[in-house]
C-alpha cells in the first residue's frame, strides 16, 4: 500500500509542479504584459514621430508653394542662369526687360521691378535700344504688308469698293481718301527702300504743322495746293480743316462767319471775294499828251505816248503799299515791292486796307512825308514876319484814298480791281486841308490785274497761327 503512489500525492506534486508552473507562468503572463505594454508605447512615439513628420512635410511642401508664388521671378533667374552662358550682356537684358514687361502687364509689379533693376544694371539703355529694335522691326514689317497689299489692291480697286458702297455717288472724293489712310495707318509709303528716314515715319500731326509752315504767316495757299498733288495722304493733310479756317480768320476777321454757309472752310476761301497776297495788282496807264509847236514850224505840234505803271502789293496782316513808276515789271517795278520797307521810300506809298465784302478801301501815306508833317506840328509857329515864307512842298502831308471793287474775269477768279473812288487830302504846314476828288476817267484810270510773283514767297518767317 505504502508504494502505490496517492492521487493526493500526484496531486499535490501537480499542485506544487503547478503552483512551481503556476509561479513560472505568472511570471511569462507579466513579462508578456510589459513586452505588450512597451511595444504599445513604441508604436504610439512611432505614430506621433510620423505624424510630426507629415506634418512638417507638409508645412514645407505648403512653404515652397508659398515661396513659388511670392518670388517666381528669382526662381526663373536661377533656372535662366543656365542658359546665358552663350549669350551676350545686352541679350540678357532685352530678355529680362521684356520678361518685366510681362510682368508688369499681368499686374505683378514687383516681380516687374525686379526685373527691370537687373536689366538696367546690366545695360542702362536698354529701353531705348529695345523700343528702337521693336519700332524698326514693326516698321519693316508694316511696309512689306503695306506694299503686298498694294500690289494686291490698287487705288482704282479701293476707290471702287468705296462707290459700290456709295453707289449715289454721294461721297466726296476727300472722304474716300480719308478711308484709304486710315487703312494703311500712313501718309505715304517710299518707292524704292532706303537707308535713311523717310517722310512716312513722321506722324500726321508733325506733317501737318510742316503744312502750316508751307502755307506760312503770308497764307500762300497755292504752294499749299501744289503739297496736295504730291499723293493721297499729302492731299488728305491739305484740305485739313483746321488750316483753311486759320487763312479764313486772318482775311476776313471778326466778320468771318460761320463755315455752313458755304460748305467748308476751304470752299468759304475759293468762293468768297478775296485779295491775292502771292503776287501784286499791276495797271499800266497810257495816253497821248500833245507837245508844243515848233518854233520854225508852227503847223508841226508833236504828239507824245506816256505809259507809266502802278503796281499795289497786299499784305495779309491789313498792310499795302502803291508804287507808280514808268519802270515795267520786267525791269524792276515788281522786285521793289519784294520787301516790307521799300527800297525807294520817296516813291512808295504805305498804308493800310479794309475789305468788306467785293470792296476794298485803300489809304496811302508817303512815309517821309508824314514823318515830316509830325516834325512840322510839334515845332511852334513863328509869327515873325521874316519866317513867314511858303512851305516847301516836302511839308505837305498828303493822304491818297483809294475805293476799289473785287471783279473776276473769265476762269480766273477774283483777279481784277475796278476804281470806284479816288481822292488826295492835302494838309499844309499850317493845318489846312483840302480834299480833291478825281474823275475816274477809263483810259486814266484802267483796271488793276493780279500777277503772281515767284519771288514774294521764297521763304517764310512764321508759320500760320
Amino acid at each position: 500500500m505504502s508504494n502505490v503512489p496517492s492521487a493526493s500525492g500526484c496531486e499535490s506534486g501537480n499542485n506544487g509542479n503547478g503552483g512551481g508552473g503556476s509561479g513560472v507562468a505568472g511570471e511569462s503572463l507579466d513579462g508578456e504584459d510589459q513586452e505588450d505594454s512597451s511595444s504599445s508605447s513604441s508604436s504610439f512615439d512611432h505614430n506621433s514621430e510620423k505624424k510630426e513628420s507629415d506634418e512638417l512635410a507638409n508645412f514645407r511642401a505648403q512653404w515652397q508653394r508659398e515661396l513659388k508664388s511670392v518670388s517666381p521671378a528669382r526662381k526663373t533667374t536661377k533656372e535662366n542662369d543656365s542658359n546665358f552662358e552663350d549669350v551676350t550682356v545686352e541679350e540678357k537684358a532685352k530678355y529680362l526687360f521684356v520678361k518685366g514687361a510681362e510682368y508688369e502687364q499681368a499686374g505683378k509689379l514687383y516681380e516687374a521691378i525686379h526685373f527691370y533693376k537687373k536689366a538696367v544694371q546690366m545695360v542702362p539703355d536698354i529701353e531705348f535700344r529695345l523700343y528702337e529694335e521693336t519700332s524698326k522691326q514693326a516698321r519693316q514689317t508694316h511696309d512689306v504688308e503695306v506694299i503686298s497689299e498694294h500690289n494686291l489692291r490698287t487705288d482704282d480697286e479701293y476707290i471702287n469698293e468705296d462707290s459700290e458702297d456709295d453707289c449715289d455717288n454721294r461721297i466726296s472724293l476727300l472722304a474716300r481718301l480719308q478711308r484709304i489712310v486710315n487703312r494703311t495707318h500712313c501718309v505715304c509709303q517710299p518707292k524704292d527702300q532706303q537707308k535713311s528716314t523717310h517722310i512716312s515715319e513722321l506722324p500726321m500731326e508733325i506733317i501737318l504743322y510742316i503744312l502750316r509752315w508751307v502755307v506760312s504767316s503770308e497764307l500762300d495757299l497755292r504752294s499749299l495746293e501744289m503739297c496736295s498733288r504730291v499723293c493721297r495722304g499729302f492731299y488728305v493733310c491739305s484740305r485739313d480743316q483746321e488750316i483753311w479756317r486759320l487763312a479764313c480768320l486772318r482775311i476776313w476777321g471778326l466778320h468771318c462767319g460761320e463755315s455752313s454757309t458755304f460748305g467748308s472752310w476751304r470752299e468759304m476761301y475759293i468762293g468768297r471775294p478775296r485779295l491775292h497776297f502771292n503776287g501784286c495788282y499791276i495797271s499800266k496807264t497810257t495816253y497821248i499828251r500833245q507837245g508844243e509847236n515848233s518854233f520854225q514850224d508852227q503847223f508841226y505840234r508833236p504828239c507824245h505816248i506816256v505809259e507809266y505803271y502802278r503796281y499795289l502789293r497786299f499784305f495779309p496782316d491789313g498792310k499795302v503799299m502803291m508804287l507808280t513808276t514808268p519802270d515795267d515789271p520786267y525791269s524792276g517795278g515788281v522786285s521793289r515791292l519784294g520787301s516790307r520797307v521799300p527800297r525807294h521810300q520817296e516813291a512808295t506809298l504805305v498804308g493800310h486796307y479794309r475789305l468788306t465784302d467785293q470792296r476794298v478801301a485803300v489809304a496811302l501815306q508817303r512815309q517821309d512825308a508824314a514823318a515830316t508833317a509830325s516834325a512840322s506840328a510839334s515845332t511852334p509857329v513863328n509869327t515873325n514876319r521874316r519866317s513867314r515864307r511858303p512851305a516847301p512842298n516836302n511839308l505837305h502831308n498828303q493822304t491818297f484814298h483809294l475805293e476799289l471793287q473785287i471783279a473776276s474775269y473769265r476762269s480766273q477768279v477774283h483777279n481784277q480791281l475796278i476804281w470806284t473812288g479816288y481822292s488826295v487830302l492835302t494838309r499844309n504846314w499850317a493845318g489846312q486841308e483840302t480834299n480833291t476828288s478825281f474823275e475816274l476817267v477809263p483810259n486814266r484810270f484802267p483796271p488793276f490785274w493780279f500777277s503772281r510773283v515767284k519771288s514774294y514767297n521764297a521763304k517764310s518767317e512764321s508759320p500760320l497761327s
